[in-house]
């Protein structure tokens, strides 16, 4: 089942994602329509844990001070061990989207977990391998979800506020 009713954001940094969400937040966006991905752990780190059931991240390499900080402002926080992707961290309408997708072992065609649940938000099937990649890399997706007017509006604040979503 696809939901066009989702705009994707990608952004090179966690500093830009988190402003991205601040922004939004401060002009009155539902915050409970947003959903941020990314990883923010190397290979060389260690995750120390994480609080769970509605508590925040204690820490998380050197960007658990970022996430427990958005986990604070977004619903249902989550992280996950991804084949293909490792470590990642999660919050928002998308955490209920991806335990489904392993509860139920549904993987669309040959997709990951995550880009079976991407796919359920939204995202097109050609474009779930972009943002796996921009997720591999540790860029960060940004999930608004919402009609046609919530997409514009969060569109427009962005653009306004000159938050620096990638290419």
């Amino acid at each position: 089942m696809s939901n066009p009713d989702s705009a994707f954001f990608v952004f090179d940094t966690h500093a830009a994602a988190e402003e991205a969400i601040r922004t939004l937040g401060q002009s009155g966006f539902d915050m409970k329509k947003l959903s941020l991905v990314g990883k923010g752990y190397h290979s060389e780190e260690k995750p120390m844990g994480f609080y769970t059931a509605g508590d925040r991240i204690k820490a998380w390499g050197g960007t658990g001070a970022f996430w427990g900080g958005i986990w604070g402002l977004l619903l249902a926080p989550a992280v996950f061990v991804l084949p293909g992707l490792g470590l990642v961290g999660m919050a928002g309408p998308i955490v209920a989207t991806l335990v489904g997708a392993l509860e139920g072992a549904v993987v669309v065609g040959g997709l990951s977990a995550l880009g079976a649940a991407l796919t359920q938000v939204g995202v097109p099937k050609d474009q779930v391998i972009k943002y796996e990649a921009a997720l591999k890399v540790d860029k960060y997706l940004l999930v608004v979800h919402g009609g046609a007017e919530d997409q514009e509006k969060a569109r427009s604040v962005l653009a306004k506020a000159k938050v620096a979503v990638a290419a």
